[in-house]
């Protein structure tokens, strides 16, 4: 069986990197930009900034800062209305993951036509999509630099996986100065969302060497740097390696997939439009500890990455090590304890469950799940017990 291997044809790092993009999205030949943020970044005066550096590149720039938090089929429709109006040949996005996937469906709807909901799935675009920059400013999703995008179709209130290579963006810039005025919530959302792409890409059944080097790295980099940057926002070393450790995890689920923690979180943000990082850090530990039986020997790798010490332990004893080591990092950085905490209700497990089992990021899960063992999940989340 063929292994694929995605990322960006280029990708720019390190303090001040946004500096360049102007003169990057000229090389992409882009002469009318839509910047797609959120009203937080335009309000803010960081998207003014960013549209100064393409003015200054010769770059005329439109803002359309209608990307919310889990972004809808509805704000992909307002983007594209706003592309056609203001005569754009090409995309930027600046934030985190919403503003990267709200853009990204303006783009797909843009070349191929349709609506946003005609693409959910995989490989499902026929056209190569508009000229595009992620500039990131967050240190979680990766989607500056995946085939990944995720909208809520707000009628079904589902949460649509979009995983299409075309959608990839052709250039990501990460500037750990972009990421310094994230609040320590948002920043432990975020982090614990990239250890969730790691883990799940490392455990994943279509992991491959190339992912597993870039999973380990990157959960060895977040245990040690995530409660810094919690602790210390304008602490640059350690947004610096968040940065880096965001963008392995991206490489690792860009490549081998993921599981039923985001199939499940899907569901959680659809019906509730809760924060998808919250989400995923909640079901982590609990999903895991389903799937242990189904690689231990991964889940032990994963426990020794995260800093555990296993010498003279079975593989079962050193396996269940990883579980608790990633529920304890959820709460030394202040995620909330249980799914009863963000207001989920009982009642809509069975639904949401239904749902999960029709994501595609469910298909590379280490383990198979029957409808009522995803919905005992859900439970366990939401009594908040530890999952070991």
């Amino acid at each position: 069986m063929s292994t694929y291997y995605f990322l960006p044809t280029r990708n720019v790092f390190g303090d001040g990197a946004v500096n360049e993009s102007g003169a990057l999205m000229k090389s992409l030949n882009a002469n009318k930009v839509l910047l797609v943020t959120d009203k937080f970044l335009n309000s803010s005066g960081m998207a003014s900034r960013v549209q100064e550096i393409f003015q200054q590149a010769g770059l005329e720039v439109h803002i359309f800062d209608g990307a919310e938090p889990n972004p809808t089929d509805k704000n992909v429709v307002s983007g594209v209305a706003a592309y056609k109006a203001n005569g754009c040949d090409s995309i930027v996005s600046l934030g985190g993951g919403s503003s990267h996937d709200c853009a990204k469906g303006i783009g797909v709807v843009i070349s191929n036509g349709g609506q946003i909901k005609d693409y959910e799935g995989l490989d499902l675009t026929h056209a190569p999509m508009v000229p595009m920059m992620a500039i990131n400013t967050t240190a979680g999703t990766a989607s500056e630099i995946t085939r990944f995008c995720i909208i809520t179709d707000t009628a079904r209130k589902v949460k649509m996986a979009i995983i299409d290579w075309r959608i990839t963006p052709q250039i990501a810039v990460n500037d750990p100065e972009l990421m310094v005025g994230m609040p320590p919530s948002l920043t432990a959302a975020t982090g614990m969302d990239a250890l969730t792409h790691a883990v799940e890409a490392y455990v994943s059944t279509a992991a491959n060497p190339l992912t597993d080097s870039a999973a380990l790295k990157a959960i060895t980099m977040i245990t040690q740097y995530l409660p810094k940057a919690v602790a210390n926002g304008e602490y640059m070393f350690a947004r610096d390696k968040m940065a880096y450790a965001q963008y392995l995890a991206g490489i690792a689920f860009n490549n081998a997939s993921l599981g039923y923690v985001h199939a499940m979180a899907h569901q959680l943000g659809g019906y509730y439009n809760l924060p998808h990082g919250v989400c995923n850090a909640i079901l982590l530990p609990y999903v895991e500890a389903f799937n242990l039986i189904g690689n231990m020997n991964r889940f032990r790798d994963i426990a020794v990455a995260m800093g555990e010490n296993v010498a003279g332990l079975s593989t079962d004893e050193a396996a269940q090590k990883a579980i608790r080591s990633m529920q304890r990092l959820g709460q030394l950085v202040g995620i909330p304890a249980s799914l009863k905490d963000l207001g989920v209700k009982p009642e809509d497990f069975k639904i949401m469950a239904e749902n999960a089992k029709l994501d595609a990021c469910q298909l590379t899960n280490p383990r198979k799940a029957t409808l009522e063992q995803v919905i005992e999940i859900y439970q366990k989340a939401y009594d908040g017990k530890n999952a070991i």
